[in-house]
């Protein structure tokens, strides 16, 4: 189920009635959410469900195991790695399979050897990266003594089918969601209020910026070769401001309406495109998936604390890492391995941490240098991007040659796409709205958390931003960028 959708607006409401005025006790609403989420991803597709359930059962069964041996830590080891290889095995399986056969098929031909490669025709799963690595989460916390083995099955498997963040994050650690399932949750208005409100900024993010958005950028995409180098220029920075939008938005969705029901999630976005070099960017685009792979990955193998050059390799391997998770192509290993040859200079002058604050904090403009700064990472980002929509690595080489052409410095044409000047326009003034009121309140966890004296005036904004969200928004219901990941 499309948070975007007709089917959404109806069962939002219903849940909510449901959750707090007919299931009250906390394992009856437990309960509800488990059945709910289950509803909600199986929309998509009913035997998704099998998969999930047994997931989350194995994932509860390693914590309940885990406890048991506490005295034996070889035991410990082994039911950890166990669980972590399978739910590892089980992602390969649907997402990666594929890829690993025909790239073996393909090195053996190298050689001079014919080999029959074995695909499977399967389905995907929505959102199987994400509920696998909180899974995946749990285990490793418990093993870590950083929380205790739940007993309670129902908590447990809500807070892996959690809805609103199950198929695009943001991804939960087990140490902040799990233990909001085992106690008594209580409906503040204030919270739910503000939960609605964050619900709007992310329909505005999502369904008039990234919407508009992804019509120029798919438009010029698919006709790339026929492209000047200013028209490719601008599908790529549509697309940057898409995949933005789109996946902010989701995140905004998410966390807003989890407040509706009591639950805090984290924060997954800290405005990434205000960034002044490429850690800051990495330190604010997606929290919850770079996180995790700082504690669970980087963290483990050293960091930056076992020397040059093992933390060289230790920042190679998670960016490598992150892009392969993002997908079974070349395009996102590529991806990843671009974003850790800008992060490694300033790894290697110490300045990766150098950016922690809010840019021009008490300021209403940036200084000239933060300005060029956040233009130079802005530009590397688009490049980035490139790499990321790309089909291929060829079609990206020949998209950024393109753009690299003289004629990127004359006028763009994109008539042949089919997009009018009002939708162009709605386009601009969408992207432009965004920044500003972001750039306003980018001390605020999101775009429109605006705390005026004046009650009035926050309403009106809000009616504004609503009026702009039914007039400009498509019409075509369009599944969130993530979701394929």
């Amino acid at each position: 189920m499309l948070f975007n959708s007709f089917e959404f607006f109806i069962f939002l409401p219903l849940v909510f009635l449901g959750y707090w005025f007919v299931f009250k006790p906390l394992k009856w609403q437990n309960l509800f959410v488990i059945f709910i989420s289950y509803l909600f991803y199986g929309w998509w597709d009913w035997r998704f469900l099998v998969l999930i359930a047994f997931t989350s059962l194995c994932s509860y069964l390693s914590g309940i195991y885990l406890e048991r041996n506490e005295g034996d830590r070889n035991k410990q080891k082994w039911i950890s790695a166990s669980n972590i290889t399978l739910n590892l095995f089980i992602l390969c399986l649907f997402k990666y399979f594929n890829f690993f056969s025909e790239n073996l098929g393909i090195l053996f031909k190298a050689f001079g050897i014919q080999l029959d490669f074995v695909t499977l025709d399967i389905l995907l799963p929505v959102g199987i990266s994400f509920y696998t690595f909180q899974a995946l989460s749990y285990t490793i916390d418990v093993y870590q003594h950083k929380i205790k083995a739940t007993h309670d099955p129902i908590a447990f498997f809500a807070y892996i089918s959690f809805f609103p963040q199950l198929v695009a994050g943001p991804i939960e650690r087990a140490t902040n969601l799990l233990p909001q399932f085992n106690r008594p949750r209580t409906f503040d208005y204030d919270k739910a209020v503000d939960g609605m409100r964050q619900m709007l900024w992310g329909f505005f993010r999502k369904m008039v910026v990234a919407d508009n958005c992804a019509l120029f950028a798919n438009g010029i995409f698919e006709n790339y070769q026929t492209m000047s180098g200013s028209a490719l220029f601008m599908g790529a920075f549509f697309f940057t401001i898409q995949i933005y939008g789109d996946f902010s938005g989701y995140s905004d969705i998410a966390i807003g309406c989890a407040r509706l029901f009591g639950i805090n999630l984290m924060q997954n976005f800290n405005y990434p495109y205000f960034s002044r070099d490429i850690a800051e960017f990495w330190r604010r685009w997606h929290i919850s998936l770079t996180t995790w792979f700082r504690d669970y990955i980087y963290i483990p193998l050293g960091g930056s604390r076992a020397g040059k050059w093992k933390g060289f390799r230790n920042t190679m391997i998670i960016f490598l890492v992150s892009g392969f998770w993002h997908g079974a192509n070349w395009t996102f290993i590529v991806w990843g391995a671009y974003h850790a040859l800008l992060f490694l200079p300033l790894l290697l002058l110490g300045k990766n941490r150098k950016y922690k604050n809010i840019i021009a904090e008490g300021k209403l403009f940036p200084s000239f240098k933060e300005i060029i700064q956040m233009a130079t990472t802005f530009l590397l980002v688009v490049i980035g991007w490139v790499i990321f929509r790309a089909e291929t690595i060829m079609q990206a080489f020949e998209y950024l040659k393109g753009m690299c052409d003289w004629s990127l410095f004359t006028v763009p044409q994109m008539q042949g796409i089919g997009i009018t000047q009002t939708q162009a326009a709605i386009t601009l003034l969408s992207i432009f709205i965004l920044f500003i009121l972001e750039w306003t309140y980018r001390n605020r966890p999101y775009g429109i958390a605006i705390l005026f004296p004046n009650k009035t005036y926050q309403k009106c904004i809000y009616i504004l931003i609503g009026i702009i969200l039914l007039l400009f928004r498509q019409l075509d219901q369009s599944a969130f960028i993530y979701f394929q990941f």
